[in-house]
């Protein structure tokens, strides 16, 4: 009995030492985390402004949100179309690079950093080295069409390639973490299903469709879910260059929650916004996750 009170007494004073050692994490999490999201979760139904005590409002702010404010409904569509280019361009691009880099050639290593190198520079400052790549009169890209003989657009000035523009600027960054994990996904894939195809006589294309992608789609299934979700809170890009112009055409989800924050400082809108936002990302998720059962392949399985 004397032995097992022993047990007892030393395995309560481990539970309270290792509290107290995660406690600094502890509290973090909850005045960090928990407590801002239940916070949100709460303004969400209420109109507040930061300079007066929250009212509470029920539905009101939903209500006004998908029936009253036509801005609403434009940064969704400005964003969809951003996510609906963007990320098959990013994903297809990054493949590509790694597939190019997944060869034994003299040097390869050179290659792999010259491609990872831009993906270092991002937010702010590559959003201005754009704004000047981008500029109808002097801009590098124009400059370019010009020397080629076409006439370039006004890019960032245009409501029909303002979003285009920001699209292509995000393929700066496909030789980053994403050309990384595919490349090791490459390697990964065993030559034998590769010798056994060239024995039936298949082609490249057939090798790539039906060995390459299964073997690496979770891979691909990864960086989807990522690319997706990071894509839907576009925001640097558009604040920095456009502002949400011309005419909103780059007025996405996330900008126009920032301003209804912090210029507007209509705080209990926003935090509406933003759960809206939450759900939707969590619903497309659990969607992609029941997608991949008909095309991700688990070797293990």
């Amino acid at each position: 009995m004397t032995n097992m009170s022993k047990n007892i007494s030393n395995k309560q004073d481990q539970t309270v030492l290792g509290i107290l050692f995660s406690s600094p994490w502890i509290i973090g999490f909850i005045l960090f985390f928990t407590y801002p999201i239940i916070s949100s979760l709460y303004y969400s139904f209420c109109h507040f402004d930061i300079f007066r005590p929250a009212q509470w409002i029920g539905l009101g702010n939903y209500k006004e949100l998908f029936t009253t404010d036509p801005y609403f409904w434009q940064s969704i569509w400005n964003t969809i179309f951003y996510v609906v280019l963007r990320v098959p361009l990013n994903i297809i691009g990054s493949l590509l690079l790694a597939m190019m880099v997944n060869r034994s050639l003299r040097g390869i290593t050179v290659y792999r950093t010259l491609y990872f190198f831009p993906s270092l520079v991002a937010g702010v400052s590559i959003s201005v080295i754009w704004m000047w790549m981008f500029n109808p009169q002097y801009g590098l890209i124009n400059s370019f069409l010009r020397g080629i003989g076409t006439e370039g657009p006004l890019w960032l000035g245009s409501i029909r390639w303002s979003k285009p523009s920001l699209v292509l600027m995000s393929l700066w960054g496909i030789g980053g973490g994403r050309m990384i994990l595919y490349l090791a996904a490459l390697q990964g894939v065993p030559k034998s299903l590769y010798e056994a195809a060239d024995v039936d006589g298949a082609t490249g294309w057939s090798k790539f469709m039906h060995i390459t992608i299964p073997m690496i789609s979770p891979v691909l299934f990864l960086t989807l879910i990522f690319e997706v979700i990071g894509s839907f809170q576009v925001f640097t890009e558009a604040y920095v260059m456009t502002g949400g112009g011309p005419l909103n055409s780059t007025l996405f989800y996330n900008l126009y929650l920032y301003l209804k924050a912090f210029v507007d400082f209509d705080m209990g809108y926003a935090c509406a916004m933003a759960w809206i936002l939450c759900v939707a990302m969590l619903l497309l998720t659990i969607l992609q996750f029941r997608l991949a059962r008909k095309w991700v392949f688990y070797a293990g399985r």
